[in-house]
């Protein structure tokens, strides 16, 4: 160190210290620079954040956030508004579990039109139900792609049950698969009430026998009660029946599915037709080469005219696009399949040639078991639509109610056209929350805002009878384990353009009937 320097800089003692004042400030000022440059922002908003560099947005918010889904962006916001109006201490939350940012374009849909359904009954409960209490808060619930981060989400939620937030239920959950299943488990293992919206598989579900996830309720039918009313709806021939159906592990809704349609071919001549979807079942991957030998081998089985589907619906465009290009143009075809045929009526790649044929070729039929649609309530499109199971009045309910969310001062809340509400995921979305706030208002103490997070699960078993929920899909009495007691199954059919068509409500009774105006469940079901 020269002498001026030293002299300068260290000097005196005083200069001493503001010289290591100066030189530490600079090194702290160049770590944090160092620290921004090299340590990504994972933060997306309030209660979401990305696990990784790069990785999409995973957690909890009801305050307008997207979830970088620029569809979801008028729907959220929406929400947001409705939440902000609610004072602290006098809402109850209801979550909507998600993977909100997939990136398959039906399942994309799918998301947005749960969400619009879901705030559709936040908005007619706190607005009209006359004033009851608690109000409902909504928040969206992200688990990502394939609902593989899952676990981030729900510890996430787990921590929402005290104020201010005050979780009393989760919606939603979409799909029959092993993180579902999982994220259920963890969920009813921490005694908050789960309200599955399109789970059909039977095995994610409580029974006599068993009850693994306490605090289940459901609004779906199980994949048996599909099965069983699309037997009702068809009257089957085995003889001339064949099951295709997929050998994905770890695919709950399929496994049952396929269960479930077993029971319908004793006597078939044939065995089934198998294939394996790849990882991610939203892909194509080369299923549609094994579906083209299937097809071939079909064509051989001269007495089938009739096939259950068990798969998911990107294999089953793929299977319908093989038939319509298959060598036995002349036999007609009709496919019968779960509510994962809801899918195709906006899947861009389904060949609609193979639904509308050239002259002197046969169509395929595709008919499957609906969640919910709008013409299953309507007597312009059933005219011995029945008296009980359902009612006009309760899905006009829901069409008032989806004028008023989408309208001028409460909407934008993206599109709820007829086309929007023909999948009936909107519909279905909105019978859950409306599922859960019945649970919640009825646990409700006369003494207190707020119900106990426990009591509200309690309350399932009750809503049968004169509590059940009349539903825009149908009426949803639960029976002692939480699953819908002969709910409605709406028959859909694609048509030659590829829209979806009202075809019939079936009933998965024995007797093929709607359950009697009382809608108790009977003994041992």
């Amino acid at each position: 160190m020269s002498n001026r320097f030293r002299e300068f800089f260290w000097y005196t003692g005083l200069r001493r210290i503001l010289t290591s004042v100066v030189v530490l400030v600079l090194l702290a000022g160049a770590g944090i620079a160092a620290y921004a440059i090299y340590t990504p922002d994972l933060h997306c908003a309030k209660g979401v954040d990305r696990p990784e560099k790069g990785a999409e947005c995973i957690g909890v918010n009801g305050d307008g956030y997207d979830f970088g889904r620029p569809a979801l962006r008028e729907v959220a916001q929406a929400i947001a508004r409705e939440n902000r109006t609610l004072a602290k201490g006098q809402y109850a939350t209801v979550a909507l579990l998600l993977p909100l940012t997939s990136t398959d374009s039906d399942m994309a849909n799918k998301v947005l039109h749960e969400a619009q359904g879901a705030f559709v009954e936040q908005y007619r409960a706190n607005h009209d139900d006359n004033d009851q209490v608690p109000k409902i808060r909504l928040v969206l619930a992200n688990t990502g792609t394939g609902s593989g981060q899952w676990e981030r989400t729900v510890e996430k939620l787990k921590t929402m049950t005290g104020a201010p937030d005050h979780l009393r239920a989760v919606s939603g959950v979409a799909t029959s698969s092993d993180a579902t299943r999982d994220a259920v488990t963890e969920l009813t293992g921490s005694h908050i009430p789960v309200i599955g919206t399109t789970i059909t598989a039977d095995d994610i579900s409580n029974g006599p026998k068993d009850i693994p996830f306490p605090g289940l309720a459901r609004v779906s039918p199980t994949n048996k009660d599909e099965a069983d009313a699309l037997k009702n709806f068809a009257d089957i021939d085995p003889k001339k029946t064949l099951l295709v159906r997929d050998t994905h592990p770890g695919d709950h809704y399929t496994e049952t599915l396929r269960s479930a349609f077993n029971g319908m071919l004793a006597g078939a001549p044939y065995e089934d037709r198998v294939y394996t979807s790849p990882p991610d079942q939203s892909e194509d991957g080369s299923t549609a080469n094994t579906f083209a030998q299937i097809t071939d081998a079909i064509c051989s089985a001269r007495q089938v005219n009739t096939i259950l589907f068990a798969g998911r619906h990107t294999q089953l465009r793929q299977f319908v696009n093989a038939l319509g290009n298959r060598i036995c143009v002349r036999t007609k075809f009709t496919i019968l399949t779960g509510d994962e045929g809801s899918y195709l009526g906006y899947d861009t790649k389904l060949n609609k040639q193979a639904l509308k044929p050239k002259k002197g070729a046969e169509p395929v039929v595709v008919q499957y078991a609906a969640l919910a649609h709008p013409g299953s309530w309507s007597k312009a499109t059933d005219p011995q639509m029945p008296s009980t199971g359902g009612s006009p009045a309760a899905y006009s309910t829901f069409t008032n109610a989806v004028a008023t969310a989408s309208g001028k001062g409460v909407g934008p809340i993206g599109p709820m056209d007829a086309a929007s509400l023909a999948d009936g995921q909107a519909i279905i979305a909105y019978d859950g929350m409306a599922t859960a706030v019945t649970g919640i208002r009825r646990a409700r103490a006369s003494s207190s805002a707020l119900p106990d997070i426990e009591d509200v699960a309690a309350v399932w078993s009750k809503l049968q009878g004169p509590l059940r929920v009349n539903g825009a899909s149908g009426w949803i009495c639960l029976d002692n384990f939480g699953n819908p007691y002969d709910k409605a199954v709406a028959i859909v059919q694609l048509t030659q353009t590829g829209t979806q068509e009202f075809v019939k409500l079936a009933w998965p009774a024995k007797t093929k009937k709607p359950p009697a105006q009382e809608c108790l469940p009977p003994r041992g079901e």
